[in-house]
């Protein structure tokens, strides 16, 4: 019988139940190669229906920042450097209302377990790619909700030294507190 290596998942401190994965890289005279994903790193999350996806952003594009009643993101970035905001919206958390960010890129080369309830968005810091898989398919939107990125109760340190690139959308998300108490996760 083969001995199963130990996981790799290690908990962000700063927020329950979102978790990091160091990746392990092994490098010659080709390139690299890296594990990412196994569902059994998150054996809490049905990954019955999986979906990856790919988002390229240049640099000082801001995405976010968005949350979900229904779906969990797991986050790579493939090319480039992000800085990832992480805000817990779940009312019953130990961590509820507390703001972080982590940058993520060559320099801390992980994978971000994102769980329901905890609102997300990154800066890109350079031209940069993330590949993420969902445990939901796509359904146009309705599970994605926005609150809005320099929103003061939030509470999150950017570091940006421009205003940011915005979609429309992410730059019409509401406040906090003008977010509907049952919309809220």
């Amino acid at each position: 019988m083969s001995q199963q290596p130990p996981s790799p998942v290690q908990p962000l401190e700063t927020i329950a139940d979102v978790y990091y994965v160091p990746f392990k890289s092994f490098a010659d005279e080709r390139g690299r190669f890296a594990e990412i994903f196994r569902r059994e790193w998150f054996p809490q999350v049905s990954w019955e229906r999986i979906q990856s996806n790919r988002s390229d952003s240049v640099a000082g594009v801001l995405r976010g920042v968005h949350y979900h009643h229904h779906q969990i993101d797991y986050w790579t970035v493939a090319a480039g450097t992000i800085r990832v905001a992480l805000v817990d919206m779940r009312p019953a958390s130990p961590t509820h209302r507390v703001a972080t960010t982590i940058d993520i890129g060559p320099e801390n080369n992980i994978g971000l377990f994102i769980p329901v309830g905890v609102a997300h968005g990154f800066l890109a810091l350079t031209d940069c790619t993330l590949i993420y898989v969902v445990n939901n398919y796509y359904d146009g939107g309705a599970d994605e909700q926005g609150i809005a990125w320099n929103d003061p109760e939030l509470g999150i340190e950017w570091g940006l030294e421009r205003e940011p690139i915005l979609s429309e959308r992410d730059r019409n998300n509401p406040l906090l507190r003008d977010i509907p108490p049952n919309n809220m996760p």
